[in-house]
């Protein structure tokens, strides 16, 4: 699914010469940031500082300023729409809990070698506190393999 920025919006509607036209790039864009105070467009994150902004609709259906019906889609498209979102939210939401899953192992096995490794320079070691720590780290390694293997 791809948002289109303002260059593509105007280089569909009005061709690749008015891409250039900077003047009439502002007044588009002053146009898109007034649909977006009236709810009918919506301003997306950039990915990047030097990228363009992208736009989305925020609803397929909406009433211009003459009060004249206006529809992007059909029921069976937003339908559809819908359905892509939900699917990219649920893949998102797996993706934050396998990659929080990950940032937790490497604490915990960071946390095992720096207590496995202090208690080595120890005058005497302690095997109490050495092979604990140094199984947990040996078992954060493994369970990380198996999670970055996944992934």
């Amino acid at each position: 699914m791809c948002f289109p920025n303002v260059k593509d919006i105007i280089r569909a509607l009005y061709g690749e010469e008015k891409t250039n036209d900077t003047q009439f790039i502002r007044k588009i864009q002053t146009i898109l940031k007034k649909m977006e105070k009236s709810d009918i467009v919506k301003i997306l994150p950039k990915k990047k500082p030097w990228d363009l902004q992208r736009y989305t609709l925020t609803s397929f259906k909406f009433q211009d300023i003459e009060k004249n019906r206006v529809i992007f889609a059909t029921e069976d498209q937003i339908k559809q729409t819908q359905d892509k979102l939900r699917s990219i939210q649920t893949l998102t939401e797996k993706i934050a809990k396998k990659s929080y899953k990950i940032w937790m192992l490497v604490l915990v096995m960071s946390a095992s070698y720096v207590t496995s490794i202090w208690a080595l320079v120890q005058h005497v070691v302690n095997p109490m506190v050495f092979i604990p720590a140094f199984s947990v780290s040996i078992a954060c390694s493994v369970l990380l393999g198996k999670a970055l293997s996944h992934k």
